[in-house]
């Protein structure tokens, strides 16, 4: 399964237009399509994170002229658009490559707890910056809980909870032999179980988590975390960083403890693979779109087995 990061599809702040996104998904959809080239069997889920501050950001600057948009909305809207922009490319690179086989985007749902603490004590920042005169009246008007944001403003929080189920599982497992499924984009979109019903809430997934998640719910082999760099590193953004090629699970774990990974960038992607490789996952792979094929040779990227 390859899990396509938000954040590998708009590599740079200077490059976020839509032209750029497309490049990205292009990049990311010849590496899986020379990978089913080999007649392996692929699934595909996605990040949303910028897509879903884009989203947000238009609704702030539109909110004298129509409604907000709230996140289980935000999260529907980003898995049709990325998707559609995955099935479109998927698709010419098949066409191209004469592979026989087309993709399929499923709007998937997850199954969150009510209770999870993350909804008691939100953590997760989204959106715009704001300055700091602005947050109260943001924080009486739309009841948002507002954060400094690592000095560069404030922001909202919202609730990160952690995925349980999918509420598409069975529909995935039965199109997987005959499509290449786009499904889980961005985590899911989060749902509550209340009195017999499911509703939207308003919190965002860890997309990492959801990927080991959905990865584990169709018994998977390999879990590939695509995204904006090549690999995990020691030492990130120090003269001393290098790459870690490979690493078994205590490894990663330890090097998790030591404050490696940090829980705003790589940690969760570690935390994933833990997860998917303790589950019985044979490898988890870190790389970037372009090196996908090459890191499943074992000569990209960082490979994690047990």
């Amino acid at each position: 399964m390859i899990a396509i990061g938000g954040n590998s599809l708009i590599k740079e702040r200077d490059h976020q237009s839509l032209e750029d996104q497309w490049s990205c998904v292009r990049e990311s959809s010849a590496s899986i399509a020379s990978i089913l080239k080999n007649e392996n069997e692929v699934a595909i889920t996605h990040g949303n994170g910028p897509q879903v501050g884009f989203i947000l950001l238009r609704a702030e600057l539109a909110i004298n002229v129509l409604h907000s948009v709230p996140l289980d909305i935000c999260g529907a809207d980003t898995q049709g658009a990325i998707g559609y922009m995955l099935q479109q490319s998927l698709a010419n690179e098949f066409n191209l490559r004469h592979i026989d086989k087309k993709p399929l985007t499923v709007i998937t749902r997850t199954i969150v707890d009510e209770n999870d603490d993350a909804f008691r004590t939100p953590t997760k920042p989204i959106g715009p910056f704001y300055e700091k005169d602005k947050i109260k009246k943001l924080e009486k008007e739309r009841r948002w809980i507002m954060v400094e944001d690592a000095g560069r403003g404030w922001r909202r929080v919202v609730p990160s909870p952690r995925p349980l189920r999918i509420v598409e599982i069975d529909a995935i497992r039965d199109l997987i032999s005959k499509y290449v499924v786009i499904s889980m984009g961005g985590g899911g979109i989060p749902v509550i179980e209340k009195d017999g019903e499911l509703k939207g809430v308003e919190a965002v997934i860890d997309k990492d988590l959801g990927a080991s998640l959905l990865a584990r719910s169709i018994k998977a082999s390999i879990l590939v975390m695509s995204t904006a760099v090549d690999g995990a590193y020691l030492d990130y953004g120090t003269p001393s960083q290098r790459i870690v090629e490979k690493m078994t699970v205590d490894q990663a774990r330890f090097h998790l403890s030591q404050g490696q990974f940090p829980e705003g960038s790589m940690g969760p992607k570690i935390e994933a693979c833990i997860e998917f490789l303790e589950w019985g996952g044979e490898r988890a792979i870190i790389t970037s779109p372009g090196s996908i094929l090459d890191a499943l040779h074992g000569k990209a990227g960082t490979t994690i087995e047990g």
